[in-house]
């Protein structure tokens, strides 16, 4: 009968000739092989079809060559492109990568952290839902560094972030230069930290404009969607065009784009009766029937920073010195806030 079973390095190495050492040093330090040994146990891995028991390994090491990312929801195309620089550094770095989506629900990030954890990975990156969760802490304590993104951190962790309060401050600054006298926000659950700063951005513009900044309409969403975005088209629809509000400050483009098909849905023109700005410059901002103005985030540049500043951490140890890495969002304006030859000072 043959023989049962995936080969083995010993069977790797009968077939050699050579030590199980030998075969050992060929899979992990190949320069301390000569090249004709090298060469005739590479001939038998091929022959043989053997693959490397990683798990074994991971035991031996105690650390898998993964990392995870927990995002906060991934049906947010902002998470999928920070997801694609965070691949882009992993795969330059040799490491597979996990990526747990959350939905928005606390429940599930500390079920994701407790997971991975578990899985002894190299590091974990997160978008947290709530950024108070003990494991946030407890983590690092274990030997598993963490960095969270897009959102600011403490003194135990790496972080990087765009400054959300200047985002803010940005998108409605761009409607007072318009002229707009009545403006909001949408955009929630308030307690993400992302749109709380959005919205205290947007307040401080008012606030510099010799504005009241309890003027600005705040209308809280349970989420950052498009269907949320279409709800809160329907409230501003309803209300008499003497309170409605003539410019709207969305904290991400999702909802942006929600309210601007539900606008153009009750006949209002866009930007005419209601100029709109996103946040995230995601792809579809600009693909929009009505091209989208937007607060744009380097968005792979921050999986890839993110990346860079956990390798540092697992490879300093105990030298490391966490860094806090702040970008700069910019406003990239479109024909929702612009007709046409119109410019932002006219």
């Amino acid at each position: 009968m043959g023989r049962v079973g995936a080969p083995s390095m010993k069977d790797v190495a009968a077939r050699a000739g050579v030590s199980l050492g030998t075969v050992s040093n060929v899979l992990n330090r190949p320069e301390r092989v000569s090249a004709a040994t090298r060469g005739r146990v590479e001939t038998a891995i091929a022959s043989l079809g053997f693959v490397r028991n990683e798990s074994a390994r991971h035991l031996r090491s105690g650390r898998s060559r993964t990392l995870a990312f927990v995002v906060l929801d991934a049906a947010n195309p902002f998470f999928t492109d920070v997801a694609a620089g965070v691949q882009r550094a992993a795969d330059t770095a040799g490491l597979a990568t996990y990526l747990c989506d959350c939905g928005g629900d606390a429940g599930r990030q500390a079920r994701y952290l407790e997971l991975l954890a578990e899985q002894r990975v190299q590091g974990v990156l997160v978008t947290p839902v709530d950024a108070g969760d003990p494991r946030l802490e407890q983590l690092p304590q274990r030997g598993t560094p963490v960095v969270v993104v897009d959102r600011g951190a403490g003194p135990t962790h790496c972080s990087v972030t765009v400054d959300d309060v200047v985002g803010g401050a940005l998108a409605a600054g761009h409607l007072l230069e318009l002229g707009h006298e009545r403006i909001a926000v949408v955009g929630g659950p308030t307690a993400l930290g992302q749109v709380a700063d959005r919205v205290a951005g947007a307040r401080s513009a008012l606030e510099r404009a010799g504005r009241d900044p309890a003027d600005l309409v705040v209308m809280e969403t349970t989420g950052l969607t498009v269907a949320e975005g279409r709800r809160a088209g329907e409230r501003l629809a309803g209300l008499p065009s003497r309170r409605r509000p003539t410019g709207v400050f969305c904290a991400n483009d999702l909802l942006a784009l929600g309210l601007l098909q539900r606008s153009v849905h009750w006949g209002l023109s866009v930007p005419d009766d209601l100029a709109i700005v996103g946040y995230d410059d995601i792809e579809f901002a600009e693909a929009a029937a009505v091209p989208l103005t937007s607060v744009a985030q380097p968005r792979e540049l921050l999986g890839r920073t993110a990346v860079e500043l956990l390798l540092d951490e697992v490879a300093t140890g105990s030298e490391h010195e966490h860094r806090h890495v702040v970008f700069t969002p910019e406003l990239v304006v479109r024909s929702s806030t612009l007709a046409p030859g119109r410019t932002a000072s006219a």
